[in-house]
């Protein structure tokens, strides 16, 4: 597929969006990353997901207890993706490149590969959201995301059957969907062949076998086949229902759009930074628990248009779009709450899923 342009022609929007950004910065004297409250933030995931890893392997709790150890250690690994992987690898985590990148390489840990993710995400998701063919995160197998989608019979049960899908959904990523891009080259149907230097090809080898040896072999040496791989699959059930669920309250809620660009032109009649605002919702802004836990993720919208920014700065940057959006007549979507924002979502597929026939 031919790359989809925008109508950026003077980008009034976003030229004035950005002058009140960069002016807050500069009147403030703030640093675009994350800083102290970062970093202390991600020592605390990245601590406590080594020290709940060291209780079930080598201490072998009760089954009661290992079973809340296991939910707390998924629920953990997604932390520690919101708040230290996705700010190392869009660059907003710290002013060093190579602490950036060691963030970033924090998704090889978690059994990813930094080297997929960073097209898959920075550039199609960021660029094309929401756009058919180009964001392969609304490409879900099972699900209809939204009309444009081919219709089957079986989306009649979306509504109900999206639990399994996104319980199942970092299994699928991390031992699955990555040797698909691996061997395929490609990070979707539609998308050009993606040739890997050697050495990614040496991480991908050695972080991939290392995830295999720390999650699955190792457990199953210090506590069992059965409990070892009834914790994986706990700890991973969780971990990609945290990870689906956050993406979901972003993109694919009542309200979103998923613009298609014209037939003749290839582009998108509108500038980018708008296309980003009527793709993306925000959701629980006001709660800092969630924003704490999130990474910010929360804050979709200032993520989608200043995503090398840390979250530590949304808060602020909110205002900002908000008050820049009344000015230019622009709707902004917000569920005051992630409850009322999952809800959105539940009867965004459960719509799509009554329009098949």
């Amino acid at each position: 597929m031919s790359a989809i342009k925008f109508n950026n022609t003077g980008s009034p929007f976003f030229k004035s969006l950005k002058t009140k950004v960069n002016l807050y910065f500069s009147e403030n004297q703030l640093p675009r990353t994350g800083g102290s409250k970062l970093f202390f933030k991600s020592i605390l995931f990245a601590s406590s997901a080594l020290a709940i890893y060291a209780v079930l392997v080598f201490f072998t709790p009760h089954p009661l207890i290992a079973i809340l150890l296991c939910c707390l250690f998924g629920s953990n690994l997604a932390g520690v993706g919101f708040n230290i992987m996705h700010e190392g690898g869009h660059g907003s985590f710290s002013k060093y490149n190579w602490v950036n990148s060691v963030s970033a390489y924090s998704l090889n840990v978690l059994g990813g590969t930094i080297h997929f993710w960073k097209q898959k995400h920075n550039i199609d998701h960021h660029t094309y959201t929401n756009i058919e063919g180009m964001d392969h995160d609304i490409d879900i197998k099972f699900m209809r995301m939204h009309e444009e989608q081919p219709k089957k019979r079986y989306h009649k049960f979306q509504h109900l059957y999206w639990v399994l899908l996104y319980g199942i959904s970092y299994m699928a990523w991390v031992l699955y969907q990555d040797f698909e891009k691996y061997f395929s080259q490609r990070m979707g149907k539609s998308s050009l062949k993606n040739k890997m230097e050697i050495k990614e090809h040496l991480i991908f080898w050695l972080t991939k076998s290392a995830y295999v040896f720390i999650y699955i072999i190792l457990p199953i040496i210090m506590v069992g086949w059965l409990e070892a791989l009834a914790g994986f699959v706990l700890a991973a059930v969780v971990c990609g229902f945290t990870i689906s669920v956050v993406f979901q309250l972003a993109h694919v809620v009542e309200g979103t759009q998923f613009p298609e660009p014209s037939e003749e032109s290839n582009k998108i009649e509108k500038e980018w930074a708008v296309h980003q605002i009527n793709t993306t919702a925000n959701f629980a802004t006001k709660s800092k628990l969630v924003s704490w836990f999130l990474g910010g993720l929360n804050f979709q919208v200032e993520h989608h248009l200043f995503p090398g920014i840390s979250h530590v700065h949304y808060p602020q940057i909110n205002k900002l779009v908000k008050e820049t959006c009344k000015e230019f007549n622009i709707a902004y979507l917000e569920h005051r709450t992630m409850a009322k924002a999952f809800f959105s979502h539940l009867v965004h597929i459960r719509n799509l899923g009554r329009a098949v026939s």
